[in-house]
């Protein structure tokens, strides 16, 4: 962490959902670096207090006393108590919020046919996806009409926009986060509320490098290779990044947004252009 020449989200008070590790984790290292007061909910107890004390010691150790900065919430959010309560215990010790960031999200079984998907794999990932991203905006929703602004922002995927390439329950509920981003825009611009969605290319979290059983090292080098742009490979502080311009003025007219972070792998299908190279005996360059 190194202190920012600028803090775009100073005197804003954030939620992170999933906080305690991967996307989540990072976006609030940056929202306090910026300036805001983050208070991070997830269910992995351990390493959202280990985040927390870490945060706090290195602003004390930098002549930043301010104990207030992030607080870690044990939330499960397809438990609507668990969220409503979130969102009252930060305004109770913030007094207001002013960004709700849905990012917590879970990738299920990976097996991709619908022959073995079972019927509770694909319930617990819509509850926690979908119906998880809907109640974060519900009580986020609530304690930002009353003060006529604020940003509603959702973690998404690639896989809202490709196909084939992620387990049906995932991709389904990714695609469903966008719907609800969509809707919602419409419905919170009337009272000064900016919805947006950010949706990642493949990145080695911790979540995505479990759920496909493979090494870091191993995903980082299939990344790399099916990569359209070269020379760079998408990271958490990338999407962390993208959260820091949504949430701050600087997006001030940015709504209904779907800002997709992949070095322009969704745009194309070489298939059929390979396909005649190799017909021809060619290499394409």
């Amino acid at each position: 962490m190194a202190p920012p020449t600028a803090q775009r989200l100073k005197g804003k008070v954030a939620i992170i959902t999933g906080g305690a590790s991967g996307f989540g984790k990072t976006t609030a290292e940056l929202f306090v670096e910026h300036g805001a007061k983050v208070v991070i909910a997830d269910v992995q107890d351990e390493l959202g207090l280990s985040l927390c004390n870490q945060i706090i010691t290195w602003f004390n150790n930098n002549d930043n006393d301010d104990e207030e900065l992030i607080t870690y919430i044990h939330c499960d959010i397809s438990n609507e108590n668990d969220v409503k309560d979130l969102v009252d215990f930060t305004i109770a010790k913030h007094g207001k919020l002013d960004i709700m960031f849905n990012n917590a999200g879970i990738f299920g079984d990976p097996n991709p046919s619908i022959l073995t998907t079972t019927n509770e794999n694909f319930k617990r990932v819509f509850e926690t996806n979908v119906y998880g991203s809907f109640l974060g905006a519900k009580y986020a929703a609530r304690a930002m009409i009353q003060g006529k602004s604020g940003v509603i922002l959702f973690t998404s995927s690639i896989a809202a926009i490709t196909a084939g390439q992620a387990p049906h329950a995932y991709t389904v509920s990714k695609h469903a986060i966008i719907g609800l981003m969509k809707n919602l825009c419409v419905e919170m611009g009337q009272y000064g509320i900016r919805v947006n969605a950010i949706s990642p290319g493949a990145v080695s979290t911790p979540l995505a490098i479990k759920a496909l059983g493979i090494d870091k090292d191993t995903m980082d080098g299939l990344i790399s290779e099916c990569a359209v742009l070269k020379g760079a490979a998408l990271e958490a502080l990338d999407v962390a990044n993208a959260a820091l311009f949504l949430a701050s003025d600087e997006a001030k007219f940015v709504t209904g947004a779907n800002f997709v972070l992949d070095g322009g792998y969704t745009l194309p299908n070489p298939t059929f252009s390979m396909a005649v190279e190799e017909s021809l005996g060619r290499t394409s360059h």
